[in-house]
């Protein structure tokens, strides 16, 4: 299957209609995903690479260690790539832009950061709280793409050339980088347009020749001009993500009715464009890669931002019906046709898509961070479960996480050390203590990337998609940016709301074990003398999810500590001239085996090396009864409120919106579940039959498609314990399919 230039065999006079290429792109798709999984796969997005054997490219260490660190080896690694990329065709497509690594990825894995550099203290605290730090972790922010879609290369170029002419030497390093970055991506775009124009005179279908030559045409214009036309503009757009993914895994899309509507409005008025067409130009940028893409939600006038375009990309990504991240942002103004027409997307193809944000509660909770409406209403969804202002912030979302369940741990040795009489109050005490200590280092962590990490990664394509960065001559990590808002995830609540729940109700209230005898328990894994009954006792205690219980009052509490503790990180490093933002948030993203993996037994019942619990989402089984209701307004209690997101995970029964009116109450469910006050909504409609199958054989449904957690993914893609980690959400939801 491995092959970059797929000319076809087809006859010289066949016609193809879009749907009929759609649905071949589509089967491609599947194979070349396929081959991805049994190549491996990843337990994250698709990014849309491609696997071939014809370039194997080998990095260029600029240091003894074997990485590369700094402007000049990251540039030479990148326009190495860039000279000696195969340009991937197909024929049947609509753009070109197809990428096979990540310059980042390759690496060293221990190498990363420049050892010039060192924190060794800090790493202590990290290891110790088990403490994702986010140092040396790229991009993470959200370009500004309409600064391309406006100037396009050649005109990024030139203000390259008049900045450098503008500023003296200490900022020659970054102007000689990005310079010579940017004229190696025209000569790439370039040369793709000239290997097409090739490959055209060589495919035998008239219609498929006549697609190649417009495609290498469209390359040759935006190698250096801004795009004019709808299409144009989409292959820039890939060029982008493509350019982008293969430096360091890349960035988001944005918010799609902004960047393209103008393109699709004018092409339509001047008879250039089908909305047949728009849909399958569309499909194409969905098949190219899995950016993550808002529809919908309030201009700066409070007017809703659907139109003709939105109800086209539901369509787009309903006939290509692949992973695609794409959400909705819910106001009081949204079409209600609209948000109607995206729910029965959802569950048409039960691919996880789309999911629902708030617009209230994301717009309210930044501007408690001191920002104006207007600022919090151009953040857009950007990741997993974060929003970014395009071309404006330095975020690191989804990058730095504390387990708190470590915290917990950690906390609760502490105090069986030096507590004759402990109580659940005292362990309180010592929790409060070390959690402090984990997001002191944390925001420490933070400090330190930003002081340090242009010598080691610097931004050299998301640099150019930032206002006013190109103008300042600096490394977005130098003061680039305009605000530097730093999300800070909690991970494991539910396993530490669960476990202080657990130890109040059972040793405190009901004294049916001492804490010398549970500390024991924990210690041998549960697998002593009667561990596996105190285990079960434990485990069906007071639950976070549950609705009004200790667990609750528990999860609430550790949220408003994590809270003021993330926010106090503001005044503590108030003197950093970056005016530095810590956000709280809740999330794991697909570290939930990881952060279990060295976690010993917890007071929950939860064994030792089990993952912790998915994201904001309570522990599975937190109900007999399941029930929605409950979980989502045990999450909206425990949101931080400061712009970030505690999303929620819901697993749905595809047979709660099989006819109109199942829609409707959906629908309604929808909107209730974003009013309690939650900020994100991920819903997998779950064919529960389907996907146990195919966790005994992943390869019987190659194109089945989850919701993971802020990301839609291919089920065969998956490794097979965190494919079992979906299984288990399936079997929490449907038990009459596991029997």
């Amino acid at each position: 299957m491995s092959k970059i230039h797929f000319i076809n065999e087809f006859d010289a006079d066949r016609t193809f209609t879009y749907s009929e290429r759609i649905a071949l792109l589509r089967k491609r798709k599947v194979e070349q995903t396929e081959e991805k999984a049994r190549c491996g796969g990843a337990d994250e997005d698709d990014y849309g690479l491609i696997v071939q054997d014809e370039f194997d490219y080998k990095l260029k260490p600029s240091h003894p260690n074997g990485s590369i660190y700094g402007y000049r080896a990251w540039t030479d690694n990148y326009c190495s790539i860039l000279r000696d990329h195969p340009i991937y065709v197909d024929a049947l497509d609509a753009f070109s832009a197809k990428g096979f690594l990540f310059l980042e990825r390759l690496r060293p894995k221990d190498k990363k950061w420049n050892p010039d550099y060192p924190y060794n203290e800090l790493q202590a605290i990290f290891s110790k709280y088990q403490v994702i730090s986010g140092i040396d972790n790229c991009h993470h922010f959200t370009p500004d793409l309409q600064i391309g879609l406006h100037i396009g290369w050649g005109g990024i170029l030139k203000a390259l050339e008049s900045g450098k002419a503008s500023h003296d030497e200490s900022h020659s390093e970054f102007y000689d980088s990005e310079i010579e970055v940017v004229r190696s991506i025209i000569a790439f775009i370039n040369r793709a347009g000239d290997e097409i124009e090739a490959l055209a005179c060589l495919e035998k279908n008239h219609q498929l020749s006549e697609n190649l030559h417009q495609m290498a045409r469209i390359n040759h214009a935006i190698s250096t001009e801004a795009p004019t036309t709808f299409r144009q503009a989409i292959a820039w757009s890939n060029w982008f993500s493509m350019l982008s993914r293969t430096y360091n895994r890349g960035s988001s899309g944005g918010q799609l009715e902004d960047l393209f509507n103008p393109f699709y409005e004018r092409d339509v008025k001047a008879g250039l464009l089908s909305d047949d067409e728009a849909v399958f130009y569309l499909a194409c940028m969905f098949l190219q890669d899995s950016r993550y893409w808002q529809l919908g939600g309030p201009d700066g006038d409070d007017n809703d931002k659907t139109c003709h375009l939105s109800y086209l990309a539901l369509e787009a990504a309903d006939k290509i019906n692949i992973a695609t991240n794409l959400t909705i942002r819910v106001h009081d103004k949204l079409d209600k046709s609209f948000f109607r027409k995206s729910v029965e997307y959802l569950f048409k193809n039960k691919q996880g898509w789309p999911r629902y944000s708030s617009d209230k509660a994301l717009m309210e909770g930044f501007m408690r961070c001191g920002y104006s409406k207007d600022l919090a209403r151009q953040r857009v969804a950007a990741g997993c479960h974060w929003m970014c202002i395009p071309g404006m912030e330095y975020t690191m979302n989804d990058t730095v996480k504390v387990n708190i369940a470590m915290v917990f741990q950690v906390a609760f040795d502490d105090m069986m050390d030096h507590e004759a009489n402990p109580s659940s109050e005292i362990l309180w005490d010592y929790f409060e203590k070390h959690l402090r200590i984990a997001v002191d280092a944390t925001g420490d962590g933070i400090i330190h990337h930003l002081s340090y990490q242009t010598k080691t990664q610097p931004e050299l394509i998301l640099n150019l998609f930032q206002h006013g960065l190109i103008e300042k001559g600096v490394n977005i990590t130098d003061g680039g940016a305009n605000y530097y808002n730093m999300c800070v995830d909690a991970a494991g609540l539910a396993v530490a709301a669960d476990s202080f729940a657990a130890v109040e109700q059972r040793i405190d209230i009901e004294h049916k074990i001492t804490y010398a005898g549970l500390k024991a328990h924990l210690d041998a894994n549960f697998e002593d003398k009667d561990g596996e009954y105190i285990r079960q006792m434990m485990l069906h205690s007071s639950r976070y999810g549950e609705g009004d219980s200790l667990g609750d009052k528990w999860a609430v509490r550790i949220s408003r500590l994590w809270t003021a503790d993330v926010r106090d990180q503001v005044a503590r490093h108030a003197d950093n001239p970056k005016h530095v933002n810590f956000i709280p948030g809740f999330f794991s993203w697909s570290n939930t085996i990881l952060l279990g993996s060295i976690l010993k037994a917890t007071a929950n019942g939860r064994k030792a090396g089990e993952p912790i619990n998915h994201g904001a989402n309570p522990n599975s089984g937190f109900r007999k009864d399941g029930a929605v209701t409950s979980l989502c307004n045990s999450i909206a209690a425990i949101q931080p409120g400061y712009g970030n997101t505690a999303p929620v995970q819901l697993e749905v029964d595809p047979q709660i919106a099989n006819d109109p009116q199942g829609v409707d109450k959906m629908c309604a469910m929808i909107l209730g579940i974003i009013e309690s006050g939650n900020t994100l909504l991920n819903i997998n409609i779950i064919d529960a039959k389907k996907i146990l199958e195919a966790n005994k054989d992943p390869f019987k449904y190659p194109d089945l498609v989850v919701r993971v957690t802020g990301f839609t993914a291919f089920f065969a893609m998956l490794s097979e314990k965190f494919r079992e980690l979906v299984v288990d959400r399936v079997r929490s939801v449907n038990t009459d399919a596991c029997e």
